[in-house]
């Protein structure tokens, strides 16, 4: 509701540029990065060669972070421009080695398991022909109805703040299913630092605007259970503690004030969401006896805590939303202390069910 508020009457503020006219639109080097991705890569790799974009200024590179299955071979096969067959490094590191070797004005990045509608990389390319906007990323949908995660009714909800964040000052942090970013503003992250939470703050730091671009859209498939989904968003949430902790997204030095309203309501307020509900539960029970407000609010509590353990075993929806709600929300504490005992590990993993 703070957002909608202070976004009101911005709607123009970084424009929505048309693409330029074929011969004038930048050379844009599409970087998938893949370990051991067989089952989707062939596809992904004709998806990207399906682009309405002009084929003479379309690189298609597929980086394989050590993969030990027939990814380098069917994306060679399937027509990838360049395939670079790197030793296990990280997914940052393969995209900092392909970046090293592209050709582009524009890089543009997307996952393995993702698959663009055919005008999302004209789209992005649309929004950097503003010369502020350094970053943008688009929206991803999620396919995979009937699983019992919950994801892509979190998602919608995280791209309407996202969409009132580009209007105000800026998005907090991107997408690696679909981005692009200028080849000038394009920062080389050491290995356990991840694109979609680094880049927005840091091209800010540094002058940029990073924007969302909803008309540009991707599809990917859910993961199936909330166990995997659980499993994403604790490794997921071990970088952004890192980030926040060790990075300086919480430094304010290099923010306007707004942008700053939004790094400390999107990125440290829901971070430390869990918490805050033991802080909340804690006191609610401290003052049960001071009034009927307090017996009400401790109810609510308690019914969600109830809710989400009944959503564990049966799959009607608004249990299912419980569940996934405090999973989600238990991932962050997770992730701290996986950040706490091991750091960030370099090297990721394909998500369950998202293949």
């Amino acid at each position: 509701m703070a957002l909608w508020v202070l976004a009101r009457g911005r709607e123009g503020r970084t424009g929505r540029r048309r693409p330029r006219p074929g011969p004038e639109l930048p050379r844009v080097s599409l970087i998938v990065a893949a370990h051991d991705e067989e089952d989707v890569i062939e596809r992904r790799v004709r998806d990207a060669l399906a682009l309405d974009y002009p084929r003479d200024r379309l690189e298609i590179m597929v980086a394989s972070d050590g993969s030990t299955d027939g990814t380098v071979e069917q994306a060679k096969a399937a027509g990838a421009d360049l395939v670079l067959d790197l030793p296990r490094g990280g997914k940052v590191a393969a995209l900092n080695a392909a970046v090293e070797r592209s050709s582009g004005e524009v890089l543009a990045f997307s996952d393995a398991n993702s698959f663009w509608r055919p005008d999302a990389l004209r789209l992005l390319v649309a929004r950097l022909a503003d010369p502020k906007v350094g970053y943008v990323c688009g929206q991803v949908r999620f396919d995979g109805a009937g699983a019992a995660n919950e994801e892509g009714l979190y998602w919608r909800y995280e791209m309407a703040v996202r969409e009132l964040e580009s209007r105000l000052a800026g998005v907090t942090a991107g997408n690696g299913a679909i981005n692009a970013v200028r080849r000038n503003a394009y920062i080389f992250l050491e290995p356990t630092r991840g694109q979609d939470i680094s880049f927005p703050y840091e091209l800010v730091k540094r002058g940029w605007l990073p924007v969302y671009a909803p008309e540009a859209v991707a599809r990917e498939r859910l993961a199936a259970t909330i166990g995997g989904e659980f499993a994403r968003k604790r490794r997921m949430m071990a970088g952004a503690w890192s980030t926040m902790l060790r990075h300086g997204l919480l430094s304010p030095r290099g923010y306007g004030a707004l942008y700053a309203f939004e790094i400390a309501s999107h990125r440290l307020l829901r971070y430390a969401s869990p918490f805050l509900h033991l802080v909340a539960l804690g006191t609610n029970i401290a003052l049960v006896g001071q009034g009927t407000v307090y017996v009400v609010t401790l109810s609510v509590q308690v019914a969600l805590a109830a809710a989400a353990a009944i959503g564990a075993v049966l799959p009607l929806r608004p249990f299912r939303i419980a569940h996934y709600y405090l999973a989600v929300t238990a991932s962050s504490a997770a992730g701290l202390w996986e950040y706490l005992r091991h750091g960030v590990p370099t090297t990721w993993e394909k998500a369950e069910g998202t293949r």
